[in-house]
């Protein structure tokens, strides 16, 4: 019996371990990365990483005469993950207002909620401070839109690990699952209609220093 339970518990842990276990990854070490138009079917593996960490996103953008809408930037989807876009509205309401939605696991959706975007240039800024070192740590986040702050929000938690493996990292589009269920809805790929000028991912992940005080 005692045996048994043993062998259920490793291979239990084996698959666990292997969940965990840190994948190659293109960008690592990189804390700065820097778009302009649009780019679509990023893998997580190439993607910045904003999971663990704080972090900056900046987007510089170009809105037509009459407005627009659709996604900025986004990892992830209907299962956890994160979008900067600008909403569709209903029946021509709330068109064009700056949105960042977090998305826990489907477990929980935060919204920043900005103004809507006039013609002309305009830059957003999500702002991310993490609480500290660890897996899934919770943190303040700010939405700036022309260097004015709309919105704060808190999260108690953030997605731990990883973003679902089938999505992925998608700049003018999103070509997967839509985060947004209720509020904010849309319907893939929701192009942004406006211009990309130039977006911006600057990580900041903690030290060894800082995770090693950190621990218990």
């Amino acid at each position: 019996m005692t045996k048994q339970q043993g062998h259920s518990s490793a291979n239990f842990s084996q698959p666990l371990a292997r969940f965990l276990t840190q994948r190659p990854s293109l960008t690592a070490g990189r804390t700065v990365f820097t778009y302009s138009g649009e780019l679509i079917g990023t893998p997580a593996s190439a993607a910045p990483n904003i999971l663990d960490k704080s972090y900056t996103i900046t987007a510089e953008v170009t809105i037509p005469e009459g407005g627009a809408e659709g996604m900025i930037v986004t990892e992830g989807g209907r299962f956890g993950g994160y979008g900067l876009f600008l909403s569709k509205g209903e029946f021509g309401v709330d068109r064009g207002r700056v949105v960042f939605l977090y998305n826990l696991l489907d477990l929980k959706r935060t919204m920043w909620e900005g103004p809507e975007l006039g013609a002309g240039k305009h830059t957003i800024v999500f702002d991310f401070k993490s609480d500290g070192p660890g897996l899934g740590k919770g943190g303040t986040g700010v939405l700036s839109v022309d260097g004015k702050e709309v919105a704060r929000n808190m999260l108690e938690h953030t997605t731990p690990i990883m973003f679902p493996e089938d999505e992925t990292f998608d700049v003018g589009q999103d070509t997967r699952t839509p985060l947004a269920l209720i509020e904010y809805r849309y319907d893939v790929p929701f192009k942004f209609t406006g211009k990309i000028d130039k977006l911006t991912f600057k990580l900041e992940p903690f030290t060894k220093e800082q995770e090693a005080k950190a621990k218990p």
